[in-house]
């Protein structure tokens, strides 16, 4: 069996900066795989396009310029909020609303995203909401362990579960 959409993927995977020498970023090894279903949006179109057609016991290697991968920063991510929508009781806890930290708020969609405080002034805070690699070079390599069909209850909620997917 081969990638492809609607195909449940289990792998392992190195993802570093810029090329296979640099600096590893994240590390998935078969005690906790990476299990995802294929051609449902959740992935990077072109590292699905990169691992498409292979099947289970092959190895890869590539990589994605940042406009394949997270894109490149955009100013209109970077947002200035009013401080009171931080607040608690009145209160901003100064651990959580803190220059550097990263804080999950909601989209006007109610979807989680999260933001990297930028800075604090009197009246708002400065709110970056890039993804954390945007505007880097990255290089994946790693092996697929397993293909395999989506379920009929996967393809319906459009996510992998089971053994080391997701549970409801």
């Amino acid at each position: 069996m081969k990638v492809g959409n609607n195909k449940v993927v289990t792998m392992t995977y190195t993802l570093h900066f810029n090329d296979e020498n640099g600096e590893v970023i994240q590390k998935v090894d078969e005690s906790r795989p990476f299990v995802q279903m294929f051609g449902v949006g959740a992935l990077l179109p072109a590292f699905e396009s990169n691992l498409a057609g292979m099947g289970k016991g092959e190895t890869f290697g590539f990589h994605l310029d940042a406009g394949e991968a997270y894109g490149n920063p955009s100013e209109e991510a970077i947002l200035e909020l009013e401080k009171k929508i931080f607040e608690i009781d009145g209160k901003i806890d100064s651990e959580m609303i803190a220059e550097g930290k990263m804080v999950t708020m909601q989209d006007q969609h109610g979807n989680p995203i999260d933001g990297k405080v930028m800075a604090i002034k009197e009246n708002s805070v400065i709110m970056d909401f890039n993804h954390p690699l945007a505007g880097e070079n990255l290089y994946f390599e790693g092996r697929i362990i397993d293909v395999r069909d989506a379920s009929d209850e996967e393809l319906s909620h459009g996510h992998a579960h089971g053994p080391e997917g997701h549970h409801h």
